[in-house]
Order: structure tokens, then C-alpha cells, then sequence
């Protein structure tokens, strides 16, 4: 059949490539991958990526870093530019495609990595670097055969909104010559109104100085926060007033931000009341928890029964968002075999415009990787772990630059991926009875690489679709982002262990005689000292003790003296359940919702221990919303969860409702279809001042955490002034009180959304 023939077979097929001329015809070459863009997108990609993984640890989302990241290139040329160094629009690409690594591993490492530690298992950098480093690059090397599938042969078909977006930012950017070379090659000419980079300088600013204020200085209270008694006893409402959940509610838009806050109202304003209701009368503790329901506060049932309610139901919402893409799947996997079979070389008869890393180093370097899976011991990989990586690692990169492709990087649903790929792997290792501990972490290194190799194939589509567009050269692209990812993995393992550190809470053991370490068992243990703000209240060294059952004390890591007596659990900052230290501090706790359900899945098929009850009760709540054409999955997590989290996000989503319902009306003249509006609201100022605060609050947090240990004196004597004299953080309408610089914040996002205010754009 030939191609003409296919493609009146195939409706999706998209019209001839040649039809396109990019911005930059193939023809021009321009300075590209030149040094200075490869280590500004690197260290912006550390950045952002720094900020997305705090993000994701808090609440288990991000939101894409490219336009921000281009926008940042343009205005830092235009500044070099006055001493002699300018940036053309291609290396401004070049700055974007290795500063978008950052963001899509930061996500793949905060849904899978802490879930060691929620196992009970140590958390060492050195495998969060290779793992980082390994599904990074294999996410690049698998999406390169793809690319001509998904990004040549359906333009026009996938729309790639955020690459869509981002190639017109940097269209914007344009200088004039530029623009005249791109009406010579048969491009649409573009007006050359320069994007004003203020605003998310701007947004990043005020960011970090309301989260330094709030966080380092206590000026405000954090959480406000309304807890209810009868007749809806136990039933709360709360609020997370920082300034990235504002701005990730904003850039998610109002249904989704609605839709999340569902959730967290059905768990704190239904489910939880009513567990309070009904187990109120029970003399003992009903399982899983382990005190009476009339002693549990609403955090206390919410840790005991909701947890795997919405936990049952995020599994759910992957599983079925997954199947709703099989149709999907199918079409990239055929394309992406296609493509692998017509090996183009990379020659000077190839159009500079369609040439990619060469088909033999893509093959050596996937063989290559998969060996490094096998010889490094911290991974505890096996033949049959290796084989379960690259299989469903080349499906679901497929099936994520597809989904990339249709609905963006934001929605796209690489948790449920993650979820299908951990039940595949525990399920085969159950059925050839790998059940052990050791397992647990061969299975979660399958899913670790496989969701960071998937997130990365999708960002990098992104990316290689706006550099399409612009007429960017794809093997440049592929370079600059293959350093994006070593650096990014080189510098989020280290971030991830900083942030658990200042967050752990070293809970002394009452003595207790059946909890003992055997002493043969004693002698294997490795030795470790306190971390984060009470190493300096102990500096003796204790061995580490895994202890994986119930027997005597709770399972969890342990540490112990010289005669094998614990002496302290070690209650992880991600997760952990313990907020106050014995001196009465508090402890930055992030609840990681993604990393507690991926360990739920390993740990509940393996050892057949997961409270199913609960959990088909979530199930069935992402059945009913499926059923009433509502998505499952973003309501899930809204129900997993604190509703303080969620509701920040809601505002944000209420602000953008706003902000967009006045763009429709001053463009209404233009009739502009819905897609066509909702492209002009992605770039409006308002998505930067959000992704301002997205960065500047994250930033702070991270800065914050990292100083707790520094500064615990200090923060100490802050907590105690400001108890007694600031009626913004205690006191009778502390609570109140706290609302004000918020409703400051979301003032200034819709001022600037509506362009009253920092307007993102000049001219």
C-alpha cells in the first residue's frame, strides 16, 4: 500500500509534512546548541526542578516549567546582550528544552523514590542519582525513534498545547531579522511584541518574601483552620495559605481546581464525620486503627481509614484514565514501530530540520543502559526486572508523548502508568514467590524508571514539538536535554534526602522487653547518627534497624545502641506522622500522596497486608464519579489529601474563572474558538505571575527546610515572640487574621491576570 494509500485508510493521519515550513526554514542556520544556552537551561532545569519536586512531595502534582524557563532565557539575553552576548530564538529553544528536564524528573522521583522510606527502607542519594540518572536517559533514547511518529506525521493532529504555547512565547520573542527570515521561508509573520519577563520575576519575588514571612518569620499562621463539633462532629475546614498551591490552582484553571477540592470535601465534611458518627460507640479500636474512634481527631482518621479509601480510589482513576488511552496506545506503538523500521540517516541529504541522534547510538545506549540496571547492586535488580523495564518502559513512553500530545503535560496521567507498571511487576513477582523485603525495592526500582523514563518522554515531546514549529534542529535538542537530565538527576537526590532530613522526627521508645535486636542480626547493622535539627541535641552513633512486622512495636526503622535496645523510631519528614519533636518544635511534614500509594501497591500485594475493605471502598467512589462523567482521578487526590491543600488550589482556579471570563469578552470580536482561547489564557501575564509564585514559594520552602537545622535557636526564639505579641499568628482570630495577605496575593494574581497590573507584555 503506499502512503497516500495509508493515509485515506487511516482518518487520523495527519496532511503531508511538507506542507509545514517552520518559523526558521531548514535551510537558515542560525547559532543553536552553543555553550552558554546548554548551562543556562541546565541550571534553570535545577531550579525549577528543585521547586516542582517540593510540589510534588506536597501535593503530588507539578505544572510544566517551559514557558517560565523561556521567558527567564529571553530576558537574560536581552540583558547580555547590552555587553555583547545576544541569544538567537533557537538557542532561546535550546535554553527551554534542557530547562524542561528538571520539572518532568523532579515529578517521576517524588511519586516513586520516597516510597522507600515509607516501606521502611533507607533512602540513600546514591540510588536516587542513579535511578534519576537511568529512567532520565532512558525516557530520551526511546522517545528519539518516536519523535517523527508523533511530532512530524501527526502535526496538525497533536496539538501539544504547552510546546504549542511555548514556540509562540518565543515567537514573540523574535528579533526583527528573525521575523524577516521567517516571511522569506513562508511563515506566518508574527508581531514582535516583547514579552515582559517582569512578571515572573515579579511573582517570583513576592513568592519568596510572603513564604519567608510566613514560614521563616511566623508573621502569619500557616494552616487557618476550623474544626467543627456537632451534628458534624470531627468535620473541618482548613486552608494552606502559600503561594505556590495559588499558583498551581491557576495555571490547572477552575474545573480541575474544583474538582480536587471536591474530594477533600468528601473526606473532611462527609467521610470523616461519618466515621465519627458511627465509631464513636465502639469500645475498642476498630482495624486498621489502633485507638478507639472516640479518642481520634480528624487527622487521626484520616491517617487510620481515609488514607486508603483515597488511595483505592487514585489507583482507580489511573487505571481507568489508562484504559480510556488504549485506543491511543495502540496508534503510538504502531507509529513508534514504523518509525523504528525506516532508520533514516542522520546526512547532509536530510533536511537539517528532521535529523535526529542516530538510530545505532539510541540502540547502544539503550543495551548500555539496561546494563547498568543489572551490575549496580543498590538497585537489587534482576534479568526479569530488566526485562519488565524496557518493555513496558518503550510502552508507556509511547503512550506518553501520545497523551502529551492530546491533552497536555499537566493532565497527563503518568501516576496510573506508574500504577499499571508496579501492579504488572508485583504480580509476576508474587507469581513466581518473590515476596521477600529485598523484592520490594527491585519492584519499586522496575516502577521508579519506568514512571521517570515516561515523564521525561513526554516532556521531551513537548519539547521537540515546540522546537517543530520554530524550525530547530531535533539533535540539538536531544543533546541539550540529555544534559538537562544528568544535571537535574545529579541535583533532586540530594534535595529529596535534605528535605526528608529537616523533616524527621526522632521519637524516643519507651523501654520495651520483647523489642530487641538478636545480636548475630546486631553485628550486620550499618551505623548512622541523627539527622536534620536534634542531631545537635545527640551526636552518638546507633545502628540501624529495619523491623518489618508488628511484633512487640510498630514496624519502621529503628535505631538502637550498642546492646541492641532501640532507642529512637525514626518517623521520616515524608510521610511521617509524628509533627512535634520532644523539645515541642514543629516538623515540616510532606505528605507525598503518589509515593504512599505506589508503597501501598508493592507492599499490599507482596505481603498481602493492605486493608482491601478500604480500599475497594475508593475504587467504588472512582466507578460512581467515572459513571457520572466526572475525572476520576484529580477528584482522588483531592480525597487523599488534606482539604487545606486543596483549597488554595480551588482559589487559584476560581481567580483564573475569572480572569479568562474577562478575555472572552475583550476578544470577542476575533471568534476565536475554545482551543484558540484557552491558548491565549496560557500565555496570558496572569500563567506567569503563577508561575512565579509556583517558584518563589517552593524556593523559600526549600531554603527554609534546609535551615531548619541551622537555625533552631533562632526559629525558636521567632516562635516564642511571636506567640505572645503578633495577632496574626495566635491568638483568638489568628485564624481570620491569616486570610489577609492572602486575599493580598490573590488580588495581585487577578490584576495581573486582567494586565491592570505588570502586564506580561508590551507593545
Amino acid at each position: 500500500m503506499s502512503l497516500p494509500e495509508r493515509r485515506e485508510a487511516h482518518p487520523d493521519a495527519a496532511p503531508p509534512p511538507e506542507a509545514f515550513r517552520p518559523f526558521i526554514p531548514p535551510e537558515v542556520k542560525l547559532p543553536e546548541l552553543t555553550v552558554l544556552p546548554v548551562i543556562v537551561g541546565t541550571l534553570l532545569g535545577a531550579v525549577f526542578g528543585a521547586s516542582s519536586l517540593y510540589l510534588t512531595l506536597k501535593v503530588g502534582l507539578t505544572v510544566s516549567a517551559s514557558i517560565p524557563v523561556a521567558v527567564i532565557s529571553v530576558t537574560l539575553f536581552r540583558l547580555l546582550a547590552k555587553v555583547g552576548r545576544s541569544a538567537t530564538i533557537l538557542e532561546n529553544n535550546i535554553v527551554q528544552t534542557a530547562g524542561s528536564a528538571g520539572e518532568s524528573l523532579a515529578f517521576g522521583i517524588g511519586v516513586t523514590m520516597p516510597a522507600i522510606l515509607i516501606l521502611g527502607f533507607d533512602l540513600e542519594v546514591g540510588r536516587t542519582i542513579l535511578v534519576s540518572l537511568l529512567g532520565g536517559l532512558l525516557g530520551i533514547l526511546m522517545m528519539i525513534p518516536l519523535r517523527r511518529a508523533m511530532i512530524v506525521e501527526q502535526h496538525g493532529r497533536l496539538k501539544f498545547p504547552e510546546g504549542t504555547a511555548c514556540a509562540e512565547v518565543l515567537k514573540a520573542s523574535a528579533t526583527p531579522e528573525e521575523v524577516a527570515i521567517a516571511s522569506r521561508g513562508g511563515s506566518v509573520p508574527v508581531e514582535t511584541a516583547g514579552l515582559g519577563a517582569r512578571t515572573i520575576l515579579a511573582g517570583f519575588g513576592v513568592g519568596l518574601l510572603y513564604k519567608t514571612a510566613m514560614k521563616a518569620f511566623y508573621a502569619w499562621k500557616e494552616i487557618p483552620e476550623k474544626v467543627f463539633g456537632a451534628p458534624l462532629k470531627a468535620g473541618s475546614v482548613g486552608m494552606e495559605i502559600s503561594p505556590e498551591l495559588l499558583g498551581v490552582g491557576y495555571i490547572i484553571g477552575p474545573r480541575i481546581a474544583s474538582i480536587m477540592a471536591a474530594g477533600g470535601v468528601l473526606a473532611y465534611l462527609v467521610l470523616i464525620p461519618a466515621i465519627k458518627f458511627f465509631g464513636e460507640a465502639a469500645a475498642g479500636a476498630i482495624p486498621p486503627g489502633t485507638i478507639p474512634v472516640r479518642d481520634m481527631t480528624p487527622d487521626d482518621i484520616r491517617g487510620a481509614y481515609v488514607l486508603y479509601i483515597g488511595a483505592g480510589a487514585v489507583a482507580a482513576g489511573g487505571i481507568i484514565s489508562l484504559v480510556r488511552a488504549l485506543p491511543t496506545i495502540w496508534r503510538g506503538i504502531r507509529g513508534g514501530l514504523a518509525d523504528l523500521g525506516a532508520g533514516r540517516r542522520d546526512s547532509a541529504a536530510v533536511p537539517r530540520t528532521d535529523r535526529d541522534l542516530p538510530m545505532k547510538l539510541v540502540v547502544i545506549g539503550c543495551v548500555a543502559l539496561v546494563g547498568l540496571i543489572l551490575i549496580f547492586r543498590s538497585l537489587h535488580m534482576n534479568l526479569l526486572g530488566a526485562i519488565l523495564i524496557v518493555l513496558l518502559g518503550f510502552l508507556f513512553v509511547t503512550v506518553s508523548a501520545r497523551l502529551t500530545g492530546e491533552i497536555g503535560s499537566t493532565s497527563n496521567p503518568i501516576s496510573g502508568m506508574t500504577v499499571a507498571t508496579l501492579l504488572v511487576t508485583s504480580l509476576v513477582f508474587l507469581a513466581v514467590g518473590w515476596t521477600g523485603p529485598t523484592y520490594y525495592v527491585t519492584a519499586l526500582s522496575v516502577g521508579a524508571i519506568v514512571c521517570i523514563a515516561c515523564s521525561n518522554g513526554g516532556t521531551i515531546a513537548q519539547s521537540l514539538k515546540t522546537g517543530h514549529l520554530l524550525g530547530a534542529t531535533p539533535k540539538s535538542q536531544q543533546i541539550a536535554i540529555l544534559f538537562g537530565s544528568a544535571l537535574a538527576a545529579l541535583a533532586l537526590g540530594p534535595v529529596l534526602l535534605l528535605l526528608n532530613a529537616n523533616g524527621t522526627v526522632y521519637v524516643p521508645v519507651a523501654d520495651a522487653p520483647g523489642l530487641r535486636v538478636p545480636p548475630a542480626v546486631l553485628q550486620t547493622l550499618k551505623t548512622e547518627s541523627l539527622r536534620g535539627p536534634q542531631a545537635r541535641d545527640d551526636g552518638a552513633s546507633y545502628r540501624v534497624w529495619f523491623k518489618t512486622d508488628a511484633a512487640g512495636g510498630p514496624a519502621g526503622r529503628y535505631l538502637v545502641n550498642g546492646q541492641g535496645v532501640p532507642v529512637y523510631l525514626v518517623d521520616p519528614g515524608i510521610n511521617g506522622v509524628h509533627r512535634e519533636r520532644p523539645d515541642g518544635t514543629q516538623a515540616t511534614k510532606f505528605d507525598a500522596p503518589k509515593a504512599t500509594l505506589v508503597s501501598y501497591i508493592i507492599k499490599g500485594i507482596l505481603n498481602r497486608e493492605l486493608p482491601w475493605g478500604l480500599v475497594l471502598l475508593g475504587v467504588m467512589i472512582a466507578v460512581v464519579l467515572e459513571m457520572s462523567g466526572i475525572p476520576s482521578l484529580a477528584f482522588a487526590v483531592g480525597l487523599y489529601l488534606p482539604l487545606s491543600a486543596s483549597t488554595p488550589i480551588l482559589a487559584g482556579g476560581l481567580v483564573r474563572w475569572l480572569v479568562d471570563r474577562g478575555l472572552q469578552k475583550r476578544l470577542a470580536h476575533r471568534n476565536l474558538s475554545e482551543e484558540e482561547l484557552a491558548a491565549e489564557s496560557d500565555k496570558s501575564p496572569g500563567v506567569l505571575m503563577a508561575s512565579g509564585y509556583i517558584a518563589g514559594g517552593a524556593i523559600a520552602g526549600i531554603v527554609i527546610a534546609f535551615m531548619a537545622g541551622v537555625l533552631t535557636d533562632f526559629n525558636e526564639s521567632v516562635t516564642q515572640l511571636m506567640d505572645r505579641v503578633n495577632p496574626f499568628f495566635s491568638g483568638p482570630y489568628a485564624d481570620a487574621l491569616a486570610l489577609i495577605p492572602f486575599a493580598v496575593l490573590v488580588v495581585v494574581l487577578y490584576l495581573t491576570g486582567r494586565e491592570v497590573i505588570l502586564a506580561g507584555r508590551k507593545g
